[in-house]
């Protein structure tokens, strides 16, 4: 019987993938490369970040707040192994839907969804995949935002006495037609404006959203309030700082920030005429002191207290001025933080949110967060929250399993590189399941270390 048309495509994919290709020659013996090596994997080392997973229990708790409305007599995969599929795919640095295609038979992703890496069942494929990301709700997005502020306080063991919550919008580029997609004047091109919101001094994410345009201040401070309000709940001592550039400092948010108890602000200001005219004292005794030429760089710190039209009272504001061969340079910060020495509160509070690029470079560059290529917006925003989780788990490996070594200081390009991409062989055996990776593997002992810390401890 001739094959089907829908046959004939797999048949010839089967005989490219037999015939060998002449790639050398070593002392007269040619040298071979096919695609039968059996069941290996390029990703052994998910497993680690499997292993984060279970203790989390993330993807778990995110997959709970997805209904499927599907029919279950002709469901094969579940939302939570969808779920779970693409974000391990992701944290792997495998970002588009159609890797799903290839990798659906891959053993280490079968084994990370609990199907056994030869005799169970493929994972689902990419338009299984697109369907899944195009079912989400705007409720369903909300909870799952929910789900990423809970890890957040889930990451702690005790309540922390300080954490500073970084806010900072980020440019995406649109990828054709998206819904919602808006052009920005700044970059010079049409996407979203992600407002991603990290804890400062660790790292961590708190949440993530997708936005189309920068946020008005009563819709900043209903997504600060709702966050403030969570963390209270959970941690009624610990001291709250809101950091942000110059276009989060909004008069709601101030206000709001300078009444609840324990929350404090260190924000940047844009300038204005007023602000110019209580800087040029200092700007003309930097200048003279830069004219004597015994300085490279002046920098001076200084304490005005302004008050906006917008304001309903005066507020602290520090001046920073800068005079170098190359000019002067002056900015502003305003803050509720009265006693706070003016140099150190620029320089080590408001300056150290640099440190927030870092955190975008991991979550954009190592895990494509910007790949938000759907055209529905709910759908991208979904994907978003997806790369998001997927940057939890890998925050997780490398704080609290890699924490006490020089691992800990990896970007997560490189961890991927090093300690997920791993070559292995996997064989499924009558009582077991093998997974062999290469003697002169250059990881084994950090990879020994962390699989013995994970199996003691009952949690992250």
């Amino acid at each position: 019987m001739n094959p089907t048309p829908q046959e004939r495509p797999c048949i010839a994919e089967d005989q490219a993938a037999q015939e060998s290709l002449l790639v050398d020659s070593l002392e007269d013996k040619p040298v071979l490369l096919d695609f039968q090596g059996g069941r290996l994997t390029s990703d052994a080392g998910l497993l680690l970040l499997h292993q984060v997973d279970q203790h989390l229990r993330l993807t778990q708790a995110l997959a709970t707040v997805l209904r499927d409305e599907r029919d279950p007599n002709r469901t094969s995969h579940s939302t939570e192994d969808l779920l779970r599929q693409r974000v391990f795919q992701i944290a792997a640095g495998y970002e588009d839907q159609d890797d799903s295609d290839t990798l659906r038979s891959d053993p280490i992703f079968k084994l990370l969804l609990g199907r056994a890496p030869e005799t169970g069942a493929d994972l689902a494929s990419q338009p299984t995949m697109s369907r899944f990301e195009n079912g989400v709700t705007r409720r369903e997005l909300y909870q799952l935002a929910e789900g990423l502020l809970e890890a957040f306080i889930g990451s702690y063991a005790q309540a922390p006495e300080v954490i500073v919550l970084d806010f900072d919008d980020t440019a995406d580029l649109a990828h054709g037609e998206q819904e919602q997609a808006r052009f920005n004047a700044h970059v010079g091109d049409h996407g979203f404006l992600p407002l991603p919101v990290y804890e400062g001094l660790s790292g961590r994410l708190v949440l993530t959203m997708l936005k189309p345009k920068l946020l008005k201040g009563i819709e900043l401070l209903s997504i600060l309030r709702r966050v403030a309000n969570r963390l209270r709940a959970a941690w009624p001592r610990t001291e709250i700082l809101f950091r942000g550039d110059s276009h989060f400092a909004y008069p709601e948010v101030m206000a709001y920030l300078e009444s609840e108890p324990r929350m404090h602000y260190v924000t940047g200001l844009g300038t204005n005429r007023v602000l110019k005219r209580l800087a040029s004292e200092l700007e003309a005794e930097a200048r003279r002191r830069f004219a004597r030429g015994d300085r490279a760089k002046v920098l001076r710190f200084h304490t005005v207290y302004y008050q906006a039209s917008t304001w309903p009272k005066v507020r602290r504001v520090i001046v920073k001025v800068e005079v170098t061969d190359q000019g002067t340079n002056t900015r502003f910060i305003v803050t509720d933080l009265v006693r706070a020495d003016a140099q150190r509160l620029y320089q080590q509070v408001y300056c150290a949110r640099g440190q927030m690029e870092n955190y975008l470079k991991d979550h954009k560059l190592a895990l494509k967060s910007d790949r938000t290529s759907c055209h529905r917006f709910l759908a991208n925003a979904f994907r978003l929250l997806l790369h998001s989780a997927a940057y939890v788990l890998l925050w997780a490996l490398r704080a609290e399993v890699l924490g006490r070594s020089a691992w800990s200081r990896l970007r997560f390009e490189t961890l991927q590189l090093r300690l997920l991409k791993l070559g292995a062989c996997v064989k499924e055996e009558v009582d077991h399941i093998r997974i062999s990776l290469p003697r002169a593997c250059p990881v084994q002992a950090v990879l020994r270390r962390s699989f013995t810390l994970l199996g003691a401890l009952p949690g992250l």
